[in-house]
């Protein structure tokens, strides 16, 4: 089994709320220092673009919120792991404003559901067949560990780091 949040390294002492909250507005701005032809310039070859990137970010945020509602709804229920690069290849043509859009929808629609979450729900199981069995806040923080890695790339590339 792998560990039940790959992303906890890049987690940096903020509520992962926090770091959800800040990230669509982040993403935002370094996609205008991008600029529209960047947005489809992958960094170096086998790598994604901003575009990308950002495409990918609004797919797990789909995913993110279905398992979110999931472990909710459901005792102890399985999530479906899915393989990002088969994904990534329906990207091709959206720009990075696009994906943005798409993101900071299910990004609020998430954000709306964990405002008033009894404690008691962050305490739910839910089981990663490749992960193990972990909680409700162990994916709130696997989504904001993955806001931060991919928020890392995005400041490279637009040479914010």
């Amino acid at each position: 089994m792998g560990a039940l949040n790959p992303y906890e390294s890049f987690l940096d002492g903020r509520p992962a709320e926090q770091i959800l909250a800040a990230t669509p507005p982040e993403i935002a701005t370094l996609i205008e220092a991008l600029g529209p032809a960047r947005g489809f310039q992958a960094p170096a070859p086998g790598k994604w673009s901003p575009g990308e990137i950002v495409a990918h970010l609004a797919d797990c945020e789909l995913v993110f919120g279905f398992r979110l509602r999931q472990t909710l709804a459901e005792d102890t229920p399985v999530i479906q792991p899915f393989d990002q690069d088969k994904w990534a290849k329906s990207y091709h043509g959206i720009t990075p404003p696009e994906a943005l859009q798409a993101f900071k929808a299910f990004r609020e629609w998430n954000l709306v559901l964990l405002e008033d979450l009894p404690p008691v729900a962050r305490s739910r199981k839910v089981t990663h067949p490749e992960r193990g069995t972990m909680t409700f806040q162990t994916i709130v923080e696997t989504m904001a560990g993955h806001d931060l890695n991919h928020l890392g790339q995005l400041r490279r590339i637009a040479g914010k780091t």
